[in-house]
């Protein structure tokens, strides 16, 4: 149990898929303008995570070398239609906010390079905990990125304008501001790893 917990806790911090490992920066910088679509952002991309993880560790022993790039894609991509579905039934708001960042989940470096690395080499179940460390790992990161931007950028926290009659910075809440937030948060976090 302890070695499990050691993958979810290795996905968070260690092996921080946006502070650490630099990857999946498109949805990263694109989908943090506010906390909430960072936050949304995480989750689904730990949905598809975790669920294609445990697919490919279950299948990976039958697929031929040749063409596991392509079956694992098509893994990837079946997890990500049923999200989608999902969020057009159920939160139609936050799939229109994230537009095309859902079915470019099934690219994303993180989901693939997991899915190639971890999953296709080991058990289902060190595979879901894997999916789910990286995956919270994402999350947290696009979340608080989100927030970060949100508060510079307009004011406000998950929506809630907190300071009022300022609009806040609008620089944070383009393109520009995410580079900077992102920039002095992963000195943050790296210099609060190397305590």
């Amino acid at each position: 149990m302890s070695n499990k917990l050691k993958l979810i806790g290795d996905g968070l911090v260690r092996n921080n898929p946006t502070f650490v490992l630099l990857l999946g920066m498109c949805p990263t910088l694109a989908t943090t303008t506010s906390a909430i679509n960072g936050l949304s952002m995480g989750l689904a991309t730990l949905f598809v995570l975790v669920l294609s993880n445990m697919a490919i560790s279950a299948i990976a022993r039958w697929v031929p070398d040749k063409v596991h790039i392509p079956v694992y894609i098509v893994v990837i991509a079946t997890f990500v239609t049923l999200l989608e579905l999902l969020m057009k039934a159920y939160t139609p708001a936050i799939y229109e906010a994230l537009g095309l960042f859902i079915p470019l989940i099934v690219v994303n470096c993180i989901v693939l390079g997991r899915a190639e690395a971890f999953a296709s080499r080991n058990g289902v179940l060190a595979s879901a905990c894997d999916g789910l460390g990286v995956g919270l790992g994402f999350t947290a990161s696009l979340t608080v990125l989100g927030l970060v931007r949100e508060i510079l950028g307009s004011g406000s926290v998950f929506g809630f304008n907190f300071i009022g009659g300022h609009d806040g910075m609008l620089a944070f809440v383009m393109a520009p501001g995410a580079f900077l937030c992102l920039g002095y948060l992963m000195v943050l976090f790296n210099r609060f790893l190397k305590k």
